[in-house]
């Protein structure tokens, strides 16, 4: 089974200008976090989509389900983990309670705030993740990168033809995740920025799916405003189709 893993436990404390987190802002006439869902409920590959949130927002967002008439069928929200990475054990765990556990199954991770994901990507991701096992969705680096170790003095320039900006999906082979993060250590796990590191920590080899400038993640104001832009060019073009 394909299994959809929408990451959406975090209280956006660097947005600061709503009352919710921020994946449950509005985003043209609908929050943040429903855009997302319907981009994965598009993809008629994936099976069942799960979303992890913050335990004293799971209420909230099954009636935002009901609200805008999601189809509640293939969809389950279970409760989040302190960090990412524990509130996507906590969905694969519901998923395999549900389900059972089986070497084929494949997890689609991604961020609530990443509203504009395509199908395209979503489905490269699912074809990466059958192959290979892994993959991470990434862009190249447009910018120049400098590394500043003590955060005054630059202590490297790296060569930018070798960079790339992380996005998400992250997809997995389900098993071979669950199984690599019980295998790290705790100080191991207290450095994990993202799933894609628990493989790198397991020693095993991670692919690229090309990301997509669009595929943007709403993290900041600055962020929330160019996302509203984007909602209001989308209504336009589909108002003069």
């Amino acid at each position: 089974m394909i299994f959809g893993a929408i990451v959406a436990a975090g209280i956006g404390s660097r947005m600061n200008i709503g009352s919710v987190p921020k994946q449950f802002m509005l985003l043209g006439n609908k929050p943040i976090i429903i855009h997302t869902i319907e981009k994965f409920i598009l993809c008629g590959r994936i099976d069942y989509i799960y979303i992890g949130v913050n335990r004293d927002w799971t209420v909230y967002m099954n009636d935002l389900l009901e609200k805008y008439k999601i189809d509640r069928e293939k969809i389950f929200v279970v409760e989040g983990g302190d960090t990412r990475n524990d509130t996507i054990i906590n969905i694969i765990s519901a998923a395999e309670k549900e389900f059972g556990e089986d070497d084929s199954h494949v997890i689609v991770t991604h961020d609530a705030v990443r509203p504009f994901v395509t199908l395209k990507v979503i489905e490269e991701n699912i074809d990466s993740a059958l192959k290979y096992g892994a993959c991470d969705t990434a862009a190249p680096a447009v910018d120049t990168i400098v590394e500043a170790k003590d955060g005054v003095r630059v202590s490297d320039i790296p060569n930018r033809k070798y960079l790339y900006q992380g996005q998400t999906p992250q997809s997995f082979n389900m098993m071979k995740l669950k199984r690599i993060y019980k295998s790290l250590s705790e100080e191991e796990k207290a450095v994990l920025t993202d799933a894609c590191k628990i493989f790198l920590f397991g020693n095993e080899p991670v692919y690229l799916v090309e990301g997509e400038s669009s595929n943007i993640k709403i993290t900041t104001v600055g962020d929330y405003k160019i996302a509203q832009a984007m909602v209001n060019e989308e209504d336009i073009k589909l108002n003069k189709i």
